[in-house]
């Protein structure tokens, strides 16, 4: 009888051993799991702070190259045609390639998902797993 009682205290203890291991190694996987969320967070803002910065830089580098050929292509098409007509017609040129280049560059922006996609789906993993292990 005396013992049973120890093996029944003995059971319980590694009961409470087991629920400790698991709080810890839960604590410990939420932990890594921050850690990979925050990882991929920077890697992606990293990306899109590169995609404004080449925007940007692009943007300033062509504004200068329009204004130089701008200046020429006016200044040879005023020779055929009224200046002011040729001013309007190279505007409406620049005007439509610049359209398309903002576009371009928005819509890939667009496409670059902020969220931690993979991080998220880890998450509702543990979350299943650590349900199963409890019940």
């Amino acid at each position: 009888m005396a013992q049973q009682q120890m093996q029944v205290v003995k059971d319980e203890r590694g009961l409470g051993e087991l629920f400790s291991e698991l709080a810890t190694e839960t604590g410990t996987l939420i932990k890594q799991e921050v850690a990979l969320a925050q990882t991929e967070l920077v890697n992606k803002a990293t990306r899109i702070g590169k995609n404004v910065g080449y925007l940007a830089v692009g943007g300033a580098v062509a504004y200068a190259a329009v204004l130089a050929l701008t200046a020429g292509v006016i200044i040879l098409l005023a020779q055929f045609i009224p200046a002011w007509l040729a001013a309007v017609i190279v505007g409406l040129a620049i005007g439509g390639a610049a359209y398309f280049m903002i576009a371009s560059a928005l819509a890939e922006l667009k496409r670059t998902d902020p969220l931690p996609r993979n991080s998220i789906e880890n998450i509702k993993e543990d979350a299943k797993w650590l349900k199963n292990e409890v019940t």
